[in-house]
């Protein structure tokens, strides 16, 4: 019997150097984005490459939780894990509200989980 399961797909995500260092360094497993297309495409079993300038690390995507709000995000995923050691609960959403204006938190909130893959 042949196997007919997808292939993981690729993806790359650019992604600010402060932030691109915590998922570097392992602080950062999670990795909150809005439902745009190329977003919801991303699956969990997924190789997720995300770039900072000439930086590059090559993450799997585990898993993929999606929420209707930014706020609902936190209170499920918590705060350590995307990005904000010694940041509260607050502060990280004023910090995620300042990336993402509200008509870009309507398309949805992603919280997508990596590990780092060696390379």
């Amino acid at each position: 019997m042949a196997d007919t399961a997808p292939k993981p797909a690729e993806h790359t995500l650019n992604i600010r150097k402060p932030y691109f260092d915590m998922i570097a360094d392992g602080a950062k497993t999670i990795e909150v984005r809005v439902g745009y297309p190329k977003i919801r495409k991303i699956t969990a079993g997924d190789t997720l490459r995300i770039s900072c300038g000439e930086d590059i690390l090559t993450t799997r995507v585990t898993q993929v939780n999606e929420y209707e709000s930014f706020k609902a995000m936190l209170d499920a995923e918590g705060e350590a894990a995307i990005g904000g050691p010694g940041m509260s609960h607050d502060e990280l959403l004023m910090a995620i509200r300042s990336i993402y204006p509200p008509d870009k938190e309507a398309l949805g909130v992603f919280a997508l989980h990596l590990t780092p893959l060696p390379g």
